[in-house]
């Protein structure tokens, strides 16, 4: 993705703690939080193809990982939804072609990727419909709880553009968006001219001076503190992309 800042600026680097980043082969994307198309639970997967995974999967995937919710490195249940959550099955079935199995990636048919995507998907209870899952079919298929996009959870990447002001200690983005959840730290294509929100954000753990940017309009990606930022955001990278703000 190429940045677009104004004037000379560069990406201020910060203090990171990136945990459970999950990064797809094809780069950054951005992952919209209005749902448009279909989701997850339209059904894009059918019950068949879902079982006839579980062989390759207990054969392949089941020494890294498990299809219940207990473990590090569960496939469903919260770790599930901190990983996917507003991304598409595209980038889960990406996921999964590139990391399983483990330190063997892409070595497994496309078929049988595309059923343990089902298995996948089963083994988190969303429902299954009449034609099986492959890729030209799941590209813009969202992932998102059943009652809509909702907050993104706590300890995704994501980015947030605003007006930098200082409340406390702290600084923070007032007439913030809502967290974009992202790859990629850094500026996105649109930043500058984006309609904003009706949020403040803190910006929480930050290193570097940000006093010659006060009352501007900033974007700053970092691991999110509580559900949707609601205790602020660990900062990665904060940019200056416009002069005035909102």
């Amino acid at each position: 993705m190429t940045d677009r800042r104004t004037g000379p600026w560069r990406v201020v680097p910060l203090a990171a703690v990136v945990a459970f980043l999950v990064a797809t082969p094809d780069g950054p994307a951005l992952h919209a939080q209005t749902p448009t198309g279909r989701t997850v639970w339209d059904g894009v997967y059918t019950e068949a193809q879902a079982d006839r995974a579980t062989p390759a999967f207990n054969q392949s995937c089941a020494n890294c990982h498990t299809l219940s919710p207990q473990g590090n490195r569960s496939l469903t249940g919260d770790k599930f939804w901190e990983g996917f959550t507003q991304k598409t099955v595209a980038d889960l079935l990406s996921y999964v072609r590139t990391n399983m199995p483990n330190g063997n990636g892409g070595s497994l048919s496309a078929t049988t990727y595309n059923d343990l995507v089902a298995l996948i998907l089963k083994s988190n209870n969303f429902p299954a419909g009449s034609a099986e899952l492959v890729p030209d079919n799941v590209a813009n298929v969202q992932i998102i709880p059943k009652d809509g996009p909702g907050e993104l959870p706590a300890n995704v990447l994501a980015r947030v553009v605003g007006c930098l002001a200082k409340s406390g200690s702290d600084w923070v983005l007032t007439n913030a968006t809502a967290p974009m959840r992202v790859d990629r730290a850094g500026v996105g294509p649109d930043d500058a001219t984006r309609p904003l929100g009706n949020r403040t954000t803190a910006l929480k753990f930050v290193l570097t001076r940000l006093d010659s940017f006060a009352g501007q309009r900033m974007s700053a990606t970092g691991l999110l503190i509580g559900a949707g930022g609601a205790d602020g955001l660990n900062v990665t990278s904060v940019n200056r992309v416009a002069d005035s703000c909102p």
